[in-house]
């Protein structure tokens, strides 16, 4: 392991941003393809292949393009563009707070997105999303800011290579942060904005109206957003790779297992529930933080 951290530190910046964005979707579908064959499994189906999120990006794709109106796919493509930036600017070891801030713009192109047409299931999803990110926003800054003050530096080389174990000066404010993974994955209970069947009172919520290639990007964007987040979790552990990586699988199961076992709560019970937790969790870790130093 060590020696591939030496072949990657060797390499530019540039280099490791293509390396991302190259891979970085192939990871990303095969973990939709584990989530969709796993979740399967616990409701007693067999399940598709893992390499059917694939083949339905790629079905997307060939569909015809039909659009609402003509703006309707120019956020979309700019939630693409910063979602994909936020993540380059990550694994090429950049700042860790940029990374974050890049992503919430690409998180606001993505309701306009739902915004831009005129479908109330959209403008109702595209609402839900705007209250996810009230919700979850805290809780990431949160992540930068005790990473910081443990490693002082906000730079992702430079956390990645602290010798002490963050787990263990961050216990509370990784406790947040996989709270509201749940929102930022798009699990039960906190699946507000989009539901993925098309039975229930969102329909699509705030991706209703959109299909075909553009339906496509969104889903490969958020191939690209969980990677990152994943990428995220290893930090907490990064003292130790094979455990870093174990524990990002282990909190992306966990939040396979959380959406088997949970029914959609209320957007107020979703708000509060993360600003508390924020509160009790990752600001009285700062804190605490704050008077050993």
């Amino acid at each position: 392991m060590n020696s591939i951290y030496e072949i990657i530190q060797s390499w530019s910046i540039l280099e490791r941003m293509l390396v991302f964005f190259l891979l970085a979707p192939i990871a990303g579908g095969v973990l939709a393809g584990i989530d969709r064959k796993l979740s399967a499994r616990l409701q007693g189906r067999y399940g598709p292949p893992v390499r059917q999120p694939f083949f339905d990006v790629l079905k997307l794709f060939q569909k015809e393009r039909i659009l609402v109106n003509k703006f309707q796919n120019f956020p979309i493509v700019l939630f693409f563009l910063f979602t994909v930036f936020s993540g380059a600017l990550f694994f090429s070891g950049a700042s860790l707070l940029l990374a974050i801030f890049s992503l919430a713009l690409a998180g606001t192109f993505f309701i306009l997105g739902g915004f831009s047409v005129s479908s109330p299931y959209s403008h109702l999803g595209a609402e839900r999303e705007l209250i996810q990110m009230m919700s979850y926003e805290p809780m990431v800054i949160l992540v930068a800011v005790g990473m910081y003050q443990v490693t002082g530096s906000f730079k992702v080389a430079e956390i990645a290579q602290h010798q002490a174990p963050l787990i263990l000066y961050l216990p509370g404010v990784f406790a947040g942060f996989v709270y509201i993974l749940t929102i930022k994955f798009r699990k039960s209970p906190f699946d507000l904005s989009m539901s993925h069947h098309a039975h229930q009172e969102l329909v699509r919520g705030i991706t209703t109206e959109f299909s075909g290639p553009a339906l496509a990007i969104i889903e490969v964007t958020h191939w690209y957003e969980n990677v990152l987040l994943l990428g995220m979790v290893y930090l907490f552990f990064a003292f130790n790779p094979w455990l870093a990586i174990v524990a990002s699988l282990g909190a992306y199961l966990f939040e396979i297992f959380i959406d088997m076992n949970y029914a959609r709560f209320k957007w107020q019970l979703t708000f509060w529930s993360s600003w508390l937790f924020t509160a009790v969790a990752g600001v009285s870790n700062i804190i605490v933080l704050c008077f050993l130093k």
